[in-house]
């Protein structure tokens, strides 16, 4: 369970190909693990010395990590919303449907 006081932290390190780092607590406390997951809509990614807020909660090994963690300056995006692929495989049903009826018309 997350303790939902919100912490302040420098990100100290940060891996983008592997999408986590670590965040420096201003509190003194140890290094806190943060995964990109956790800074869901945020407008960018992370980059090292960014100002973050986050929560900590326990992973599933007991270990803390940052969750519903943010970047201090940053917007949220708006989620744009993307067809899924079913009606990604209907449009090309009915594309392929369209395309036989005008062959068969023509021929």
């Amino acid at each position: 369970m997350a303790d939902t006081t919100i912490q302040k932290g420098v990100l100290k390190t940060w891996k983008d190909d592997r999408g986590f780092g670590f965040i420096q607590p201003d509190n003194g406390d140890k290094d806190i693990f943060v995964h990109i997951s956790s800074l869901n809509g945020m407008a960018r990614r992370p980059v090292r010395g960014d100002v973050m807020f986050y929560e900590v909660a326990r992973d599933t090994g007991g270990k803390l990590k940052a969750v519903n963690a943010r970047i201090d300056g940053v917007e949220y995006q708006e989620k744009v919303a993307r067809p899924g692929k079913v009606w990604l495989w209907v449009l090309a049903a009915v594309l392929g449907l369209i395309s036989a009826a005008v062959a068969a018309y023509f021929l």
